[in-house]
């Protein structure tokens, strides 16, 4: 199918980080009206195709400044010079999977990134039958403690594919999972992690009364307001079909929910 190209229009929104409240749902800043400095001139935005767009309604991807990209192996040799060429502000790599598995291609995208000035940072691939302990070890000793790399993210979702762990915990069990992995995460590297995760897995642990980290919010057939009520985010993974100049076949996209400038704020942090 030949790529349908979509050209990144810029509209500043408000950043909204952080869970929701324990004991309930917190009022969500919804970014649906753009700050007064997005009239006064657009400024380069990218652009990247879509190999199976969805048909937005409401407030689309491309209302967002700044957007990036997460790989893994699956992506194969990555051309980064090409990556940044095409206006990609950031960039999640696949680093680990439980407590025995490394991506082959981490390493080699970790210093390419690097090499290109596509600010990176590193994921790891959450399973429940291995103590968040020792999954916490395994991504440390393979991620290097990097000042400059970006926070590191706990990717956690239902493995009900995996041939070794199906495992389904309680919810309040799967949250205190999450908890001990992500505390060991600060310890080692000084930084409040991201939690990605889908909809279902939010849903089904009521991730919402998870405080305290910013969440990245899978959601590729509506805005997060709409598939994850009164939840604040920081990253939206709005497609897993991206085309983008660089990386052959698909990628995912993620958009950021502030400006620019709040982008470049948050990084420097």
């Amino acid at each position: 199918m030949v790529p349908h190209l979509i050209s990144l229009a810029l509209l500043s929104v408000l950043a909204a980080c952080g869970g929701a409240k324990e004991e309930s749902r917190p009022e969500v800043i919804r970014p649906e009206t753009p700050r007064p400095e997005a009239s006064r001139g657009a400024v380069a935005a990218p652009v990247f195709g879509d190999a199976d767009p969805h048909d937005w309604i409401g407030k689309a991807p491309w209302h967002y400044p700044v957007h990036g990209i997460d790989v893994s192996r699956y992506q194969g040799e990555i051309d980064w010079r090409r990556v940044r060429g095409a206006d990609v502000s950031f960039a999640y790599i696949k680093a680990t999977e439980g407590g025995d598995v490394v991506d082959e291609m981490f390493e080699t995208n970790w210093a390419r990134a690097r090499a290109a000035g596509v600010p990176r940072g590193a994921y790891h691939y959450y399973y429940f039958c291995r103590s968040p302990e020792e999954q916490a070890r395994w991504f440390a000793s393979h991620v290097p403690a990097d000042p400059s790399a970006l926070p590191p993210v706990l990717d956690i979702e239902w493995t009900h594919q995996s041939k070794t762990c199906r495992f389904r915990p309680e919810p309040e069990e799967a949250r205190e999972m999450m908890h001990r992995f992500l505390k060991a995460l600060v310890l080692r590297y000084h930084k409040r992690p991201l939690i990605y995760t889908t909809v279902d897995f939010y849903s089904d642990n009521q991730l919402w009364k998870v405080t305290g980290y910013n969440f990245w919010l899978r959601s590729v057939a509506g805005h997060p307001s709409l598939t994850y009520p009164a939840q604040d985010w920081l990253l939206w993974q709005y497609t897993g079909t991206g085309i983008v100049p660089g990386i052959e076949g698909k990628a995912d996209l993620n958009a950021f929910v502030g400006s620019r400038a709040e982008f470049a704020n948050w990084v420097s942090r």
